[in-house]
Formats: structure tokens, sequence, C-alpha cells
């Protein structure tokens, strides 16, 4: 693949010389936000889908129910309804 593609994003360094140069690096993933607030999600790594499969599965997202998916406050309006209408 050519290096000046537009996959890879262009970040300008100084060099020790003084000058600056162009270098090409491969652009970060989107950070992982909810499904309902679309705030971002803490405890979810931003890290591209190679390093993510190396992971293990606790290190991906939390553990609680819907993980990764809600953040805190919607998960918990989310319980909270479910036990008013009594559908738990």
């Amino acid at each position: 693949m050519n290096v000046r593609s537009r996959t890879k994003r262009i970040v300008l360094r100084k060099t020790p010389g003084g000058r600056i140069a162009i270098h090409y690096e491969k652009r970060r993933p989107n950070i992982a936000k909810c499904a309902l607030c679309k705030s971002e999600l803490r405890g979810v790594p931003n890290l591209p889908p190679v390093k993510m499969r190396k992971l293990p599965k606790s290190s991906k997202r939390p553990t609680r129910p819907y993980g990764g998916y809600l953040d805190h406050k919607c998960l918990e309006k989310l319980i909270k309804m479910a036990v008013r209408e009594g559908t738990h």
C-alpha cells in the first residue's frame, strides 16, 4: 500500500536539525460511545483491532450487564425503568 494514502494520517514532526518532516501514521480507531446518550464509554480501550484481539475479554469491556454498550448512567435508568414496570 502506498504510504501517502488517505488511510494514514499526516503528522508533522520537528527533526533535531530544526526542519519539519512529514510522517504518515496509522489512524486511531474511534472512541466507544454509549448507544443511548452518545457519551464516551470508560473502561473500553481505544486500540486497533489487531491489539484488541490480543487482550483478554476482561480488559476489552466492563464486566457488568450492557458493559461496552451503555454507560453507567443510562444503565441505571434502564434498570430503574425495568423494576418500576415489573419486567425484570
